[in-house]
């Protein structure tokens, strides 16, 4: 949804997966991490990542390029202080935030992880129902745009543009 969303506005997209895993990989080994759910893991490299989404953000709208920021910002989407500190922030640099939320059912996503079956869900495809129940798939508590995960992204990209007005 996100690189169709982007295409639609003519927008970076900076997805911070793709910026910042494969340093998180190399600090994952060395702390003998297995997943990035490991909490020492989640501790040491948190912050940085979104710090690295946001620092590329800003320069790209300083420049004038418009972005599509691609994170899960489970604490932002949980806690309207964690939201209102990011929204200040991206506004500051001429961002005008918002929020698209997914939503899906535990099962329509366990589907979706095995049908994906990425050498990135290694661990989670082991015991797919578990790894989900442990997820918070509950929407956010700040405003947000909601989006049926289990349309086409194209019609997930036109449900957020409707949204954006």
């Amino acid at each position: 949804m996100a690189k169709e969303l982007a295409r639609l506005l003519n927008a970076a997209l900076l997805d911070q997966d793709a910026m910042t895993n494969p340093l998180v990989d190399v600090v994952a080994e060395l702390l003998g991490a297995q997943d990035y759910n490991d909490p020492r893991l989640a501790k040491l490299v948190r912050n940085q990542r979104y710090e690295c989404l946001l620092r590329v953000a800003a320069e790209c709208v300083e420049v004038g390029t418009p972005v599509v920021l691609v994170a899960p910002f489970t604490a932002e989407r949980k806690d309207a202080l964690a939201w209102t500190r990011l929204a200040e922030r991206v506004t500051r640099f001429g961002g005008e935030p918002r929020l698209a939320w997914l939503r899906i059912s535990p099962t329509d996503l366990a589907d979706r992880l095995r049908s994906r079956a990425a050498s990135r869900d290694a661990d989670k495809l082991q015991n797919v129902e578990t790894y989900v129940a442990g997820l918070d798939l509950s929407q956010p508590n700040v405003p947000f745009i909601e989006v049926d995960a289990t349309l086409s992204p194209a019609q997930q990209a036109r449900e957020v543009l409707l949204a954006l007005g």
